[in-house]
């Protein structure tokens, strides 16, 4: 009887499996795009022919290649090729890039790009001034690297017309010196009274930007992400990828809800979603932005901010969608087959969502749609039970559950001791049953899984790995916890059932890590790299080393 060779073997490592037992094996072999033989060394070497590719492991980690639950590769690879903020530190850093960025593109009508840290300038605020000195002439527009406020000069105030008698918007806020004119913040909403006029990405700037995010994020083990803002543009992007088979990872689009509209634009997302189907992409989810975030006091809270010094205030943060209108829309898409996918960051934010999953499985009965919750910054006690309870699922971006300069300035004084103590529950979910899914929420911070797993697994910072005090530690992960939110756990997220673990009969997606992982001598999981990236069975991303 003649043996079926393989196409590819991974032999003599340690191959996590992801299956239900959590199991390890030795080997493995793909044979086009399926995984056909998972275990000893004995039982796949025999399936080794002429024209196989055999790579030895010498004892370096497999897993299922990672998934990305909740990222934005349109924007990061966008900010990639322009005034690319994120990997620098401090306001001299900064100003110093842009600067730069300005003089070596004189033609630009704009400044664009973003990615600072609120942490790096007083109160979270950036001022127009220290802008104005480095690109007097031109508009200057750059958010932050969570998106939710950005930075401008007086060029762009000036451009549209922001003065101090402008009224903020409803749904954001124009910071301001004492006399009432703007200092050069704009926060959530707001950001808008100025990115509406910004000149949009090109066709090849979004083919480019999008390929640099996808070389990028392979190069980090990921396989398949689900996209949490896609606009139009966006996804014409992905289609055309999709169209010319550049496309090499599986993405699931999160159509972005207009919040400042109703139910009416619902028929719109049916047309998007049938219009947006090609090869590995799918538009299959609906992204519905419940808050804000608790730095600049829009997270949806259910009690008042105090005022950073233990005095009470009024503010409780912003529901940017009504909690009715948030149930009626969330009951018709999960009837029409879309995937809610809420930004809910506060506790009150987190309870509205689930208010609204219970909304729909109490009208349309369980269905198979999967929502998720992203971010999930606090939750109340008494929420923990209900996500297991409505098959929602906790949506973890683990890189920030940590003591550092944003979370001890801005956050800690405004929330207070008991409500900051219910931050980033990551282990109280999985002991009430919840299914952990995790993503990056890459621009705003780092995409690389590893790293993020290794925050999930120590709760402190990887600025501060040696003497760095644990951020509520009682939360702490197990690394078989974390590495299997993002790959079976965020697969299911993304209705990916036929990845997310390496079992016979499922797809080849796959990453080669260059040491054991659950070996703590090899050194901090974060300072692990991936050797190799396999789609459908075929490299996408390979190393030096590899072999």
């Amino acid at each position: 009887m003649s043996i079926e060779h393989a196409d590819l073997i991974l032999t003599g490592g340690r191959i996590f499996t992801g299956d239900a037992a959590r199991s390890w094996a030795q080997a493995l072999a793909v044979r086009g795009n399926r995984i056909v033989a998972v275990g000893g060394d004995r039982d796949v070497r025999p399936l080794a022919g002429p024209g196989t590719r055999v790579i030895e492991l010498r004892g370096r980690t497999v897993t299922a290649g990672f998934q990305d639950a909740h990222v934005h590769p349109t924007h990061g690879g966008l900010a990639r090729i322009r005034c690319e903020l994120h990997d620098a530190r401090g306001k001299d850093e900064y100003l110093r890039l842009i600067a730069e960025y300005a003089a070596a593109n004189p033609d630009r009508e704009w400044i664009l790009g973003g990615g600072w840290s609120l942490s790096d300038f007083p109160g979270g605020l950036p001022r127009r001034e220290d802008l104005d000195r480095v690109v007097p002439d031109r508009p200057v527009y750059l958010p932050n690297r969570d998106g939710h406020d950005a930075w401008v000069n007086t060029a762009a105030l000036e451009r549209t017309g922001i003065t101090a008698d402008t009224a903020d918007p409803v749904s954001g806020r124009i910071a301001r010196d004492p006399d009432g004119s703007p200092l050069g913040t704009l926060h959530e909403g707001a950001m808008n009274l100025v990115g509406s006029l910004v000149p949009p990405a090109s066709d090849a700037e979004y083919r480019q930007g999008l390929l640099e995010a996808q070389r990028y994020l392979h190069s980090l083990g990921i396989t398949a992400w689900q996209d949490a803002w896609v606009e139009p543009a966006d996804q014409a992007a992905y289609l055309a990828l999709a169209a010319s088979g550049e496309l090499t990872a599986r993405v699931v689009g999160a159509l972005w809800w207009d919040r400042t509209r109703g139910l009416e634009q619902i028929e719109e997302l049916v047309e998007r979603r049938r219009t947006g189907v090609l090869g590995r992409y799918a538009a299959t989810s609906v992204k519905l932005m419940c808050d804000g975030i608790i730095e600049n006091g829009t997270a949806a809270m259910l009690q008042p901010y105090l005022d950073g010094h233990g005095g009470e205030t009024h503010n409780s943060g912003l529901d940017f969608i009504d909690p009715e209108t948030l149930k009626a829309a969330t009951v018709k898409l999960d009837a029409l087959g879309f995937q809610p996918h809420f930004h809910a960051l506060g506790d009150r934010a987190v309870r509205n969502a689930l208010d609204a999953v219970q909304a729909a499985r109490e009208t349309n009965g369980w269905s198979d749609t999967r929502p998720h919750l992203a971010h999930i910054q606090v939750v109340h006690p008494d929420d923990l039970p209900r996500f297991r309870e409505l098959g929602a699922l906790p949506n973890a971006q683990p890189y920030w559950a940590v003591l550092e300069d944003q979370m001890t300035e801005l956050t800690l004084p405004v929330l207070g001791p008991e409500v900051s103590a219910r931050q980033y529950p990551f282990r109280s979910l999985r002991r009430h049953g919840a299914t952990l899914v995790m993503g990056s929420d890459w621009s705003v911070s780092t995409p690389d899984p590893l790293l993020e797993m290794e925050i999930a697994v120590t709760r402190v910072s990887d600025a501060s790995r040696a003497d760095g005090e644990p951020f509520l530690p009682h939360e702490r992960l197990e690394l078989v916890d974390a590495l299997t939110a993002f790959t079976a756990g965020s697969a299911y997220a993304n209705h990916l059932d036929e990845t997310g673990s390496l079992v016979v009969g499922k797809l080849a997606d796959l990453a080669v890590i260059d040491r054991d992982l659950f070996d703590e001598a090899a050194g901090p999981i974060g300072e692990a790299s991936v050797l190799a990236t396999f789609v459908d069975g075929v490299c996408v991303h390979e190393a030096p080393g590899l072999d």
